[in-house]
């Protein structure tokens, strides 16, 4: 009578143990890359934001449309306008890596936040990506290009507000996420509304007359967005 020995779960052959641990290895890898990657959303709002006050305090002055806006006023002139003149080179290369940070922290914070389902998780990173390629966008075409620019603040705003709304409503189900969560929602309806105060505030005779405070109401609305990009950056790199 033949006999069948059956060899233990546990000894396996080399090429199988090898498969188990690069599997194991590689599934690890993946949540402390991502965490990592999520912190570019914390990077890329500060270096902007530093870019455009110390690009605003030495401004001498711009040129558009014929009309020179000397000297720049950070409380009159926009963001916008330091991508003319001396400070153009400097303040498009912030634009243009500000979003790439953006983009790549958006990446990073959606793969490192696995208990969203797959539908939230793609709606809330589509529209996030969209506001970080509206505000690369803004570096790539000036302000002198006004109609392809103002499309990028379209994007960069609009998005970004549709895309906390999405992503706060998808964070409320995770419990560790709950409270952050009910702060996103409510970032969405207040992104849009500071969106209309800066538009209210925005008049282009006012602003060669170097009167108004359009560019208050403006730095008003982009802090308040690139706030809430790092502050889920920096919790996505934290908590996972």
């Amino acid at each position: 009578m033949s006999m069948t020995t059956h060899r233990p779960s546990d000894d396996q052959s080399p090429t199988a143990q090898m498969s188990v641990g690069s599997a194991t290895s590689g599934a690890r890898a993946t949540p402390r890359i991502a965490r990592w990657l999520a912190l570019s959303a914390v990077v890329g709002p500060i270096g902007f934001t530093l870019a455009w006050i110390v690009l605003g305090a030495i401004s001498p002055g711009y040129s558009a449309w014929g009309i020179t806006f000397a000297p720049y006023s950070p409380i009159v002139q926009p963001i916008s306008g330091l991508g003319l003149g001396p400070t153009g080179p400097y303040m498009n290369a912030a634009f243009v890596l500000c979003g790439v940070f953006l983009l790549v922290g958006v990446i990073g914070i959606f793969l490192s936040i696995r208990e969203i389902g797959g539908v939230a998780r793609w709606s809330g990173a589509a529209l996030l990506a969209l506001s970080a390629l509206g505000i690369a966008m803004c570096g790539v075409f000036t302000l002198e290009t006004f109609f392809l620019h103002l499309i990028g603040v379209g994007l960069g705003c609009v998005g970004a507000a549709l895309g906390f709304f999405a992503t706060g409503l998808a964070l409320r189900r995770v419990p560790r996420w709950r409270r952050f969560g009910a702060w996103l929602v409510l970032a969405g309806p207040l992104t849009l509304a500071l969106i209309v105060l800066s538009q209210a505030a925005f008049n282009q005779a006012a602003i060669i007359a170097g009167q108004g405070i359009a560019g208050l109401t403006e730095r008003i609305m982009i802090v308040e967005v690139v706030f809430w990009f790092a502050a889920l950056g920096w919790l996505a790199f934290r908590r996972s």
